[in-house]
């Protein structure tokens, strides 16, 4: 039955998602990095906001439905990480610091020297680490619909985690979403095989480090997303929430609960994240 739902789930999603219409990048192209050829967009003028999607996503799947809007007054650089749409796989093992390296490394080649990053779901983590690396780059961090540790989900997702395998996810449209983009379609057992690996290991980035962060951080999450409130209580308290700010003032950093949201149906409120995500990288 857990099998049959986690099918569903990812019909569902990917059903939604291809709802999107394709946007058209103002430039794209592949940046050598970390022996990496990463694939990246860019969209629209003004400061800059960095796009990271969450696992076994691309571009226009994840961020189809918020580019247009982000695009009006900032420019949006959107990529795509190790194995992923059109950046080839590399024999590297998958880890929290060598994506966020990647993501640190894209900026330099395109010379930039600091902006907003958004992240949803892997690619919020990956975010978050990247802010630890490089507290000078990320001005301000949007973190959607994630965690800091692995413990961060509640034990239904981490069982679900558990249980997917090479063959669930081959029977799903994204084996044929991978075939449109990926560089070697070949590759696809041994990419899916990683992923699942690393989304499976247990992970900590470390709360006394998280609380070290200058920058504001947007925590955005579903009401029932999968992502535990103590979790995220605990992570906006480090990020200096969880105040009475009738007395102390308000946090730079803020946290929003979208109502009737599940971890796929976050990206899906295109208008309230719009809402509530421009007014905080401005």
């Amino acid at each position: 039955m857990k099998t049959i739902f986690l099918q569903i789930l990812l019909l569902l999603f990917i059903g939604n998602i291809l709802n999107a219409q394709p946007v058209k990048p103002a430039t794209s192209g592949y940046a050598p990095i970390n022996g990496l050829k990463m694939y990246y967009e860019t969209y629209g003028e003004g400061s800059p906001i960095v796009l990271l999607h969450g696992s076994f996503m691309n571009i226009q799947a994840n961020f189809g439905e918020i580019i247009p809007a982000l695009s009006k007054t900032h420019k949006v650089i959107a990529l795509e990480l190790q194995g992923h749409g059109r950046t080839a796989d590399i024999s590297r093992p998958l880890s929290f610091p060598a994506l966020a390296g990647d993501v640190a490394a894209l900026l330099a080649y395109l010379k930039v020297d600091s902006a907003a990053v958004l992240g949803y779901s892997l690619g919020a983590t990956i975010a978050l680490e990247l802010t630890l690396q490089h507290p000078k780059l990320v001005t301000r961090l949007v973190f959607i619909s994630s965690a800091y540790n692995s413990d961060g989900w509640i034990q239904p997702v981490r069982d679900a985690f558990a249980m997917m395998s090479t063959d669930m996810i081959s029977q799903s449209p994204l084996k044929g979403m991978y075939n449109q983009l990926a560089p070697d379609t070949a590759h696809w057992k041994i990419f899916v095989t990683n992923m699942l690996n690393f989304n499976k290991t247990p992970f900590d980035l470390g709360i006394d480090r998280i609380k070290k962060i200058k920058a504001p951080l947007l925590i955005i999450k579903g009401d029932n997303d999968g992502i535990d409130y103590a979790h995220i209580a605990s992570l906006y308290a480090a990020c200096g929430g969880n105040v009475f700010a009738d007395m102390a003032g308000l946090p730079k950093s803020q946290l929003a609960v979208l109502p009737g949201a599940s971890h796929v149906g976050v990206m899906m409120q295109t208008e309230r994240l719009i809402n509530i995500i421009v007014p905080f990288v401005q």
